[in-house]
């Protein structure tokens, strides 16, 4: 078993620290506000303070131990999770699971924008305790850039980091709650589904308060995101810890609540239960928990897009993976949208009561459309229908009830993290149906009749030599077919002679690590076909891929790369290798439909701030040419044209 794949497939003391470090931020720092945000201007009173908490228990119960980490942390793929590694195993099965996972998938990333803003926000602005008078905003941008800066590490070293703080903070909110507890046991008995139900539905507004509530599970699908980055079984382990004291801190917020009865909130309850002696102490505590708490979606993101971009989903962008150990990822441009997008919440909102409407909207969706999949891929695994159809109607009832009480915060703020949302989708959707137009268009024909061309071309002194090895990048994933536009540019652009041509079809598979290739040699010393089979969380480097087989068939005498001209043939001096990418235009000869029209203009513009092609492929600048092909759709109809 290699380094990569060991690291998730067992429980280790790292591997808990990591995930402390890097999943439980956001759900983790939860009591920070939920149990506020519960009481909100109504009279403390039994109902709202036993109702509340026993919906708190219940929808971490329901919400994040059973429907994320027992159930959904199953679906897999390969120790991979998230939405779109759920997609992935399930999307053969229609095709308008992909609109699904577009639409959960972007909800995901606009709830990331707008996390590690509310979460820093509401940290710093807890400071105003000791100074009322200190001036948040730069604070709250400085850190937030900060902790993008440190995201080049890699989740691996930030996890490391981040690990033993969230340890102490899950140590204080259990240690906390105990003591709160013991002074009013008989708040234990909110454990009581009774007292949940009796809010939502005798309560004035009561049903509403599950916009409230449902804050202290805005961080479970990050438990299913960084599945990747931490392993399922760690997650699974660091859970019960993590469960525990979670729930010990909001019983002890709603003990210090009852000695409160028939008066309304004034200060925030979690940081009420703390003793006077410790109040600052917990502030810089809770400061530090609150920016960790941002890592879980930061983290949960980059695999996102990286999982996005191979499913074509996403612009190509610059994957950096800075550890061996599997997961671990850093993204640029990703981190860099975040970084601004954050700063602009910031910005626009400038406090963390403001922010509070915006939060939580998004990740329902997700959540519904995670939902979804998962009756997909339950069916699939031909799981009892009874057992599906309980599931289906367990969480969407739940979530759309979330989804619900969520959307009356729509005109306070909600519209922003909508407008985030629609705007993701944009972008994934667009990239997904240009590429679909693309591939329908691309003419492939037979490779076979120009086998004897190129045999041919090879040895004619009447044409320039071009190249000792002309190397040509294919999507044909069958060694019998070629695009025509390949052929077009060998013998009719500029003929291009080559002692040896090759042509590379890189398959991204289903599985994340694959490292796999296959050679045909179609015409010894003459052409050769090489596919690729790569996982989709396998960086492209095809420059150092080919140099390993091109070695590799060298040493089995398979392919002569040696120079075939005389002087440097005798020296046994390598030929030179030549790359030739094809970059598509929009050719202005189209009459398009609409439709396609507008995605296709989208398509070319989301391509300027993508990475080039060799780029993507890790080729070298000094090996690479590039060669323009317009791109014909629908061409124009012949126009009538008179001759004099």
């Amino acid at each position: 078993m290699t380094k990569e794949h060991s690291f998730n497939d067992r429980v280790s003391g790292l591997g808990l620290l990591i995930a402390l470090g890097i999943i439980y931020g956001d759900i983790g720092t939860s009591p920070l506000y939920t149990m506020k945000a519960i009481i909100g201007e109504n009279v403390i009173d039994k109902m709202i303070v036993f109702g509340g908490i026993s919906c708190v228990f219940w929808t971490l119960t329901l919400q994040t131990t059973l429907k994320y980490v027992i159930l959904t942390l199953q679906a897999d793929n390969n120790g991979e999770g998230g939405i779109f590694s759920l997609y992935t195993l399930v999307r053969n099965r229609g095709r308008l699971l992909a609109f699904i996972a577009i639409v959960g998938g972007s909800a995901l990333l606009a709830d990331g924008i707008i996390t590690p803003p509310i979460s820093v926000s509401s940290a710093i602005e807890g400071l105003r305790i000791i100074y009322p008078d200190i001036p948040t905003i730069p604070i709250v941008v400085l850190i937030i850039t900060l902790l993008f800066g440190l995201q080049i590490l890699g989740t691996n070293k930030v996890g490391k980091g981040f690990g033993p703080l969230m340890m102490l903070w899950f140590g204080m909110l259990g240690t906390l709650g105990i003591g709160s507890i013991i002074s009013h046991p008989e708040v234990l008995s909110a454990l009581n589904p009774y007292y949940a139900y009796n809010l939502l539905t005798n309560h004035p507004g009561g049903f509403w308060i599950l916009g409230a509530v449902f804050l202290c599970t805005t961080g479970a699908e990050a438990l299913y995101s960084d599945m990747g980055h931490c392993g399922k079984q760690n997650i699974r382990v660091s859970w019960i810890f993590v469960k525990v004291c979670l729930v010990l801190n909001y019983f002890g917020q709603g003990a210090w609540l009852m000695t409160k009865e028939g008066s309304h909130l004034t200060t925030n309850p979690f940081y009420s239960i703390m003793p006077e002696w410790f109040l600052v102490t917990g502030i810089v505590v809770a400061t530090l928990a609150a920016i960790i708490a941002s890592q879980a979606l930061i983290s949960g993101s980059f695999t996102l897009v990286s999982e996005a971009v191979r499913l074509n989903f996403w612009p190509k962008v610059r994957l950096l993976f800075p550890s061996e150990v599997r997961g671990q990822l850093f993204v640029p441009a990703v981190n860099t949208m975040l970084w601004i997008g954050c700063v602009g919440i910031v910005l626009y909102f400038k406090e963390s009561s403001a922010m509070e409407a915006a939060y939580g909207l998004a990740i329902t969706i997700t959540m519904l459309m995670t939902t979804i999949l998962l009756t997909v891929y339950l069916t699939a695994r031909k799981v009892s229908p009874i057992l599906i159809g309980l599931f289906l109607i367990t969480y969407l009832s739940l979530e759309l009830s979330f989804l619900a009480a969520n959307l009356v915060k729509f005109m306070h703020g909600g519209y922003v993290s909508l407008i985030l949302c629609v705007l993701l989708m944009s972008v994934m959707w667009t990239w997904k149906e240009a590429n679909s137009i693309k591939d329908s268009l691309t003419d492939y024909t037979d490779l076979g009749p120009y086998i004897p061309l190129l045999q041919k071309l090879s040895v004619d002194e009447t044409i320039a030599k071009y190249s000792t090895h002309l190397v040509y990048l294919t999507k044909s994933n069958s060694n019998k077919k070629i695009e025509n536009k390949i052929i077009y540019s060998i013998m009719q652009q500029r003929p291009k002679r080559a002692d040896l041509y090759w042509f590379i079809h890189v398959e991204t598979t289903d599985e994340p690590y694959t490292r796999e290739y296959k050679v045909e040699i179609i015409a010894p010393q003459d052409v050769v076909s090489i596919t690729f089979r790569l996982g989709f969380k396998v960086e492209q480097l095809i420059g150092r891929y080919f140099e390993q087989v091109v070695g590799d068939m060298v040493q089995k005498k398979e392919v002569d790369i040696t120079s075939r001209y005389e002087s440097l043939h005798n020296q046994q001096v390598t030929g030179d290798f030549t790359f030739i990418v094809m970059k598509k235009f929009l050719s202005y000869e189209n009459n398009l439909p609409a439709y396609q029209r507008v995605m296709m203009h989208l398509h070319f513009f989301l391509r300027r701030l993508t990475v080039s092609e060799k780029q993507w492929f890790g080729l070298d600048d000094n090996h690479v040419e590039v060669e323009k092909i317009p791109l014909l759709i629908s061409p124009t109809p012949e126009l009538e044209l008179k001759r004099l």
